[in-house]
């Protein structure tokens, strides 16, 4: 993939792999159960958004891990991809937000364990935080993995960016069919479609793929609607 890891942030993924398997047993928060398929379906696949970045807000090449940008990680789970990125990227100022209780505790143990700065963790729901002002229209990047399909996820964060931020959505096969059927969420919204980018996450049989949606215009007030309404009722 192109990214060199120092002995710091290879123990720092060590540790975050064996206390992420460690709470698994006890609070099952991810489906993956062995080290290996860790590594793979999580920290690399998390860690494709550096191949995408550099085409997005820096010129072709190695991103400039020194600079310093703002990124919301929705609905981030058990870290990713925010955390797995913040790792290698230790100038990026990331918020990570989930709604469910038993991973917020993981994520602050994990933060500690990890020693991470510049990180702050969010118990709550992005139809709440993004009406508030120090969220709203904030942030660089906007990150979301395995959240939901495309038309309501674009509600559930494109609030949070300020214009000509980048939302990076890792999607699976449908990428392209959700693509065109949040075309009317993204006018609405405010985004504008840039690319779906094919990944290539080593030791992965599957196709994944990374949309990128830009923030051209501002989104209006009213998004996103009330807890819920996003995934039942999209746009």
């Amino acid at each position: 993939m192109g990214i060199e890891l120092t002995q710091e942030q290879l123990a720092r993924f060590q540790r975050f792999s064996d206390l992420l398997l460690e709470w698994n047993r006890r609070f099952n928060l991810t489906a993956i159960d062995s080290p290996e398929q860790v590594e793979v379906r999580h920290f690399l696949d998390s860690l494709s958004g550096l191949m995408v970045l550099p085409k997005l807000i820096w010129e072709e090449g190695a991103p400039h891990l020194g600079t310093s940008l703002t990124a919301i990680d929705v609905g981030t789970g058990a870290g990713f991809p925010g955390v797995p990125i913040k790792i290698v990227w230790p100038a990026l100022r990331l918020t990570l937000l989930e709604a469910t209780g038993k991973k917020v505790c993981f994520l602050e143990h994990l933060i500690a364990e990890l020693k991470l700065r510049h990180i702050i963790l969010i118990h709550g729901r992005a139809e709440e935080l993004a009406h508030q002002p120090e969220h709203r229209a904030t942030y660089d990047l906007a990150l979301a993995r395995a959240v939901a399909p495309l038309s309501p996820l674009l509600e559930l964060t494109l609030p949070f960016l300020r214009l000509h931020g980048w939302l990076l959505a890792w999607k699976g096969p449908a990428a392209a069919a959700e693509a065109i059927a949040s075309e009317r969420a993204m006018a609405v919204l405010g985004g504008r479609l840039h690319c779906i980018f094919p990944i290539e996450v080593p030791y992965l049989a599957e196709d994944r793929f990374i949309v990128a949606v830009q923030k051209v215009h501002p989104t209006p007030e009213q998004f996103p609607r009330r807890v819920g309404v996003p995934v039942r009722r999209p746009l």
